[in-house]
Order: C-alpha cells, then structure tokens, then sequence
C-alpha cells in the first residue's frame, strides 16, 4: 500500500491516512496498520496520536524519542489546533455552537464512549459549511482528544455521523435517497451506495514546532468528494 505523506521533517511524518486502515497495530495484531507500513519505511517510528479506523485524514508519528515527547506535549497541553470535516444525519438547527460534555468508557461495552459527568472534560465546536435536505457538511474543532469525540457528541445532540455503526446508523447513503425519481439501470441487480463508511475526515492540524509553524492540511478523499458533488447537484 503506497503512503501519502503531506509533510515529512527529520522529527516527524504527516500521513493521510485512508479510510479502513489502523493507526496503530490492534491487540491482536493480525491486521496490517500504518504504523507497521511506516516502520517498514522508517524502522523507529513513533505515535503521537490515533484516528479510528474508518476516519480518513491527517495523523502524525514522529521520527525519534525527542519528537515525540514534544509532539505528545503539544496535544496535552492542546497547543495543536485539531479540525475534522464531516457529514451529519439531519438539518442542524444551529448554524455554529459549542458540545461541552464529558465523555467516559460506556461500562457495558470496552469500545464504546458515551456522555456522562463523571466523564473526563471533552469540548467540541461546530459549524455547519452547507445544509442539504437530510444531513449536514461541518466543520468541527475539538479542543479535546477523546476516544470517538466528535462521534459521541453529534449522537449527544441527535445528529450522528453518516455511516457511524457505533453511535448512529450504519445504512449507507444511496443516489435513490437524495436523487429525485432515480431508477436502477436495468443491468444492476441492487443499487450500490455511494458511501458506507464512516463520513468523517481529520482535515487540518495547525502547531508550532522547532519555532516554525505548521498548518498542515489532508485534501478529502475521492469518496467524501463524490458525495457531497451528488448532495449539491440533487440539492433541489
């Protein structure tokens, strides 16, 4: 599997990394991961932060030990400015606002998150790019780093990420539920969804390292792409 590297330094690699593929190795450690890929390419390689499987984006690991305690430092002490894109299920009456819930292990089920105040302090922000008739494009800042953040709190506020298995609807999205009398070619057997991953991208991550500052950017797959095209041709 090739690599798309968005920056590399001597301490670090920016990766934008595919939907469906591990961050990190599993505890099974079956399953192939980016970190395995990278080692392959670096030897040493070191993780500062995850993204869930199905979340596509940008994700850093650095080079050496040095790297990584100043790196990890910046996402503690949340000096790295941490934005996602996303798709919602629904109209978000709110074109902006803040989720400030906690969020803890769900005591039931070892990796699932739910809200509770007994949870660790966990802050999103939105904003709502564009509206179309049954989800929402949106940009999010979290200030945070919990396990399914975003996920746990659009399904706090009733509007769960597109495709989200865990804290949603894992129905994918189909051209017949946003394309007016859409009819299935005749040679198609059943319709085949245009999305049915999880609608989240880690799209932005802004620091200053070494005094130099970044603002690194993960252009959005061809699938999200391909989406949002179809939702704002059939917008009517």
């Amino acid at each position: 599997m090739s690599i798309d590297i968005i920056v590399e330094t001597a301490d670090f690699v920016a990766v934008n990394k595919p939907s469906g593929l591990l961050s990190i190795p599993d505890r099974m450690g079956v399953e192939k991961s980016l970190k395995d890929l990278l080692k392959q390419r670096y030897g040493n390689i070191y993780t500062v932060h995850r993204l869930d499987r199905d979340t596509s984006g940008i994700i850093i690991f650095a080079k050496h030990e040095e790297s990584h305690k100043a790196l990890s430092q910046l996402f503690e002490s949340r000096e790295m400015e941490k934005f996602y894109l996303g798709l919602v299920n629904g109209q978000m009456m709110n074109p902006s606002g803040s989720i400030d819930a906690a969020i803890m292990e769900h005591p039931g089920k070892t990796t699932k998150m739910m809200t509770h105040v007994k949870g660790k302090p966990s802050l999103t922000d939105y904003e709502v790019v564009e509206q179309f008739r049954l989800f929402s494009w949106v940009r999010f800042q979290i200030h945070t780093g919990r396990t399914h953040q975003i996920r746990v709190h659009m399904q706090h506020i009733g509007h769960s990420i597109v495709c989200d298995e865990i804290y949603g609807d894992a129905k994918p999205i189909l051209l017949s539920t946003i394309k007016k009398n859409f009819k299935l070619a005749k040679v198609a057997e059943e319709e085949k969804p245009i999305l049915s991953r999880l609608a989240l991208h880690s799209f932005q991550l802004n620091f200053t390292y070494n005094e130099i500052a970044y603002q690194l950017e993960a252009p959005l797959p061809k699938d999200l792409r391909a989406v949002l095209q179809q939702l704002k041709k059939w917008k009517g």
